[in-house]
């Protein structure tokens, strides 16, 4: 299976955006995991949410239909009642098959003004074709108590919206998950020119891909790694393979 971060930037045209999100994901082959920025559709768009809430439903319907024999996963900005979140979305076989909407909202981005906190509960490892999946969303990364509930993924994704003058940060933490995780990260971040950039595939043993410069970030994904890795330094993970 490949492993892709689309690393994009985000334009105030939803539309535009969504037609340049299906082009790189129709571009990727089949048997593929496929992981956008946060919010890749729309940006924190505070003055648009309902518009966008709106227009996250006939996105949803589009990338579902574009994940035959394809994972995809994005965030879209959702409402319920008169709530909004950040919602994750992850597609297979057009079904949607997991979502979660941000639980640690970023407090210096405003983040708290305008959305909802989700449930912590849904913070959790998935299984899909045998491989268990989890996600942190951006600012989740920071908090360890978050990193116990994604122990034993064999692939923790995180899409991002971080920051320029925080990219070390963001780039040691990531690297830092996969390493105490012994796993496989996607790294996502947007391409924005006030974001980090620094979207990576980072292994169990903590050998990074990245490429600021460019859309799509791709490796295989390797169960083998995870499982030599896990073996030979032993720190209890065995027993989750």
């Amino acid at each position: 299976m490949n492993l892709i971060a689309l690393q994009i930037k985000t334009s105030p045209n939803f539309e535009e955006n969504l037609i340049h999100l299906k082009e790189l994901i129709n571009s990727c082959e089949e048997d593929s995991l496929i992981l956008a920025p946060e919010l890749a559709l729309s940006g924190f768009s505070y003055d648009r949410m309902i518009e966008t809430s709106n227009f996250s439903l006939k996105a949803v319907e589009d990338i579902k239909a574009l994940s035959v024999n394809k994972i995809i996963a994005l965030t879209f900005i959702t409402q319920k009642n008169d709530s909004f979140f950040n919602t994750l979305h992850i597609f297979h076989n057009q079904k949607i098959v997991h979502t979660q909407s941000k639980r640690q909202l970023f407090p210096l981005g405003n983040e708290l003004e305008h959305f909802n906190a989700g449930n912590e509960n849904d913070i959790k490892i998935i299984e899909i074709n045998g491989i268990k999946i989890a996600t942190l969303i951006c600012f989740e990364l920071r908090f360890p108590r978050l990193w116990e509930k994604v122990k034993g993924a064999d692939i923790i994704l995180n899409p991002s919206m971080w920051g320029l003058k925080r990219k070390d940060h963001y780039e040691s933490i990531s690297k830092a998950l996969a390493l105490v995780n012994q796993c496989f990260v996607i790294a996502c971040n947007s391409a924005d020119d006030n974001m980090a950039k620094g979207s990576a595939i980072i292994s169990p043993f903590g050998n990074v891909i990245k490429d600021d410069f460019s859309e799509i970030i791709k490796t295989k994904f390797d169960f083998d790694e995870i499982k030599k890795t896990r073996k030979y330094i032993d720190i209890g993970l065995n027993q989750e393979l």
